[in-house]
């Protein structure tokens, strides 16, 4: 809307400054200098607009330009924070207990359980139809069974866990999916966490790794070997976070980022102004 305001004020500007010279139309000066004084108020209010990431149509939390403007980038951060295990309680709960560890680094006490039990669920059932695979979005909710491998199920994207952290923190959840790579060490570099989704084996997986699903939401693919964990911290070479399979575990940083960005670049942490 800015950007948009900013433009109209030019081509005014540029009109009046036409018309004051072609036709010596002393009286739009005042016009003139009114536009530019209102052109500089834009581009002052600009400097401090909030980006605003919303899911699923409602606003999830208005993040200000300046909360980040002092933050520097960090060479290392490595974050200590208690690693909670998804086992053997939750087999596919992965997402739900990294979420349980960012909310703790945050200083909010959520169990993994209570979590499992609260998050969005995606009501779909697996069926194969003509060699087709018929299941749930999960963008839209848990798909499957969390409980046990013994019955069908996948997991859940971030949309869903972004709308459950917001119940624990409001207004403080920030989105940072679609952001680069990059953008993820500013958080890191103030000492906050940030969820993630990616795979098992931290790295850019091969085609033969997914599959085609039919859903509600069109065909989307997939892979068995999604996984979510918390980042922790990185450093030159590697990237440090807290897998709720594996406890503390690191990663080579440019095969982690490719197996971020391979899952849809998602991730989630929280803000410190309320």
């Amino acid at each position: 809307m800015v950007y948009f305001l900013s433009s109209l004020i030019i081509l005014i500007v540029i009109v009046i400054v036409f018309l004051i010279v072609k036709f010596q139309l002393k009286q739009m000066k005042n016009l003139f200098l009114t536009c530019l004084l209102v052109f500089i108020i834009v581009i002052l209010l600009d400097s401090n607009w909030s980006e605003v990431h919303t899911v699923e149509g409602h606003e999830s939390l208005e993040v200000p330009q300046s909360e980040y403007a002092f933050i520097k980038i960090k060479d290392e951060v490595k974050i200590d924070t208690p690693v909670i295990s998804q086992l053997p309680e939750l087999p596919r709960g992965c997402e739900v207990t990294s979420l349980a560890m960012l909310l703790d680094s945050a200083g909010v006490h959520a169990d993994k359980m209570e979590l499992a039990e609260r998050v969005k669920k995606n009501p779909a059932k697996r069926e194969i139809k003509d060699g087709n695979i018929y299941y749930g979005d999960p963008h839209n909710g848990f798909v499957g069974d969390m409980y046990t491998f013994e019955k069908p199920g996948l997991g859940v994207y971030h949309e869903p866990i972004m709308e459950l952290a917001e119940a624990y923190l409001p207004g403080q959840i920030v989105n940072l999916t679609g952001q680069t790579f990059e953008e993820l060490k500013i958080p890191l570099s103030d000492g906050r966490p940030v969820w993630v989704i990616i795979n098992t084996e931290y790295r850019e997986l091969e085609d033969s790794y997914f599959q085609t699903w039919h859903t509600e939401s069109g065909e989307i693919r997939i892979t068995r070997k999604e996984h979510s964990v918390l980042i922790t911290g990185y450093d030159k070479h590697f990237v440090y976070f807290n897998d709720p399979l594996k406890k503390n575990k690191k990663a080579p940083i440019k095969d982690f980022e490719k197996s971020w960005v391979q899952m849809g670049s998602q991730a989630i942490t929280y803000s410190t102004i309320k």
